[in-house]
């Protein structure tokens, strides 16, 4: 079987080929043509319309892995990433704005990460070790950075939320299956005892990711309860601190990625980067209707000098308007040098 060639025409075949063929997902996983994690002005490919899957909406359909791209892998911003989320489910968080169990449907999830990973300029996915195994053997990972999520035991609105337990990737199995990075959230409430627990078993995850070479993406907050509800906090101070700590975990720090969320008040953003030199993407968060805001505030932060990309999930995944391919396209433009979006 040729690389080109995906281990399920679609998504209607993965359970079939789970449940009778299971070694398939190694064997995919070692085919799969790999790339560096940043491309070089060299390596880009300059035109940004090379490929197929250039409609609107969720893909959806039967046959090959839908909006699975044919030709060259071209991306217009280099030394940046374009990275689209899908590592919610794991952690028990469904929903979508209002709709509750949004992300709960795997094969349409399936559809919709198979569209925008076909986008000209998607860089790669960042999920858990069961979606980025279905997208394997549907052929969407050729080319494409993969981030296996780390820590997904902190479930969403549990008791023990904040002693995030690392129950997803661990170093050696994203090196197994020749993946090429891996990203853990570090929440921290300072009136929880959880919390400190998770803050050592990142830093000794950090120590481990930096002895593979392999980059780190660390995701901090600051974080509070309110009625019993996790709050993150988002003001200057909050998220300077949290880049602080989260910048001087481990032994080294020379695998170490951030992804930090834009602060409530935008102009912020620039004297808060200032916390660290370590490279940093944008999380996309919770956008609600407001995905124009949402564009506007990721393209002022893609000017800071510490800040290398995007990391996008539902709010590119699940637009309003249902135009996933729209969505992802405008985003991947706020990576483009000297273009306004």
């Amino acid at each position: 079987m040729s690389p080109a060639t995906p281990a399920a025409p679609s998504v209607h075949d993965l359970v079939r080929l789970r449940a009778e063929h299971p070694e398939a997902v190694a064997e995919a996983a070692a085919r799969r043509k790999r790339r560096p994690l940043l491309r070089t002005a060299d390596a880009s490919a300059p035109d940004l319309n090379t490929g197929t899957g250039t409609g609107t909406g969720t893909g959806t359909g039967s046959g090959t892995a839908p909006g699975r791209r044919t030709t060259g892998s071209a991306t217009g911003h280099p030394g940046r990433l374009m990275i689209i989320a899908a590592d919610h489910p794991a952690r028990g968080a469904l929903a979508v704005g209002d709709r509750a169990l949004a992300m709960a449907n795997r094969f349409e999830l399936l559809q919709r990460l198979c569209l925008a990973l076909s986008r000209p300029g998607v860089d790669g996915v960042l999920a858990s070790a069961d979606v980025l195994e279905d997208l394997l053997l549907l052929g969407a990972l050729e080319d494409k950075v993969v981030m296996g999520s780390m820590n997904r035991g902190g479930l969403a609105g549990a008791a023990f939320e904040l002693d995030d337990r690392f129950t997803g990737h661990r170093p050696e199995d994203l090196v197994r299956h020749g993946f090429d990075a891996g990203k853990l959230l570090l929440r921290i409430d300072h009136e929880d005892p959880g919390s400190l627990d998770t803050l050592h078993a990142a830093a000794r995850t950090i120590d481990a990711m930096a002895a593979l070479r392999l980059p780190v993406f660390v995701e901090p907050f600051l974080c509070r309860r309110v009625d019993g509800r996790l709050r993150n906090e988002l003001d200057a101070a909050a998220v300077a601190t949290s880049i602080a700590i989260a910048s001087g975990l481990g032994g080294t720090s020379a695998y170490t990625w951030l992804k930090v969320p834009v602060t409530e008040e935008p102009e912020d953003m620039a004297r808060v980067m200032e916390t660290s030199t370590l490279p940093a993407v944008l999380l996309g968060g919770e956008v609600g209707d407001d995905l124009d805001g949402a564009y506007k505030k990721w393209r002022e932060a893609l000017r800071l000098p510490t800040v290398r990309g995007l990391v996008v999930g539902r709010s590119l995944l699940y637009p309003v308007d249902g135009d996933v391919a729209g969505a992802v396209d405008t985003a991947v433009s706020l990576l483009q040098p000297g273009r306004d979006g």
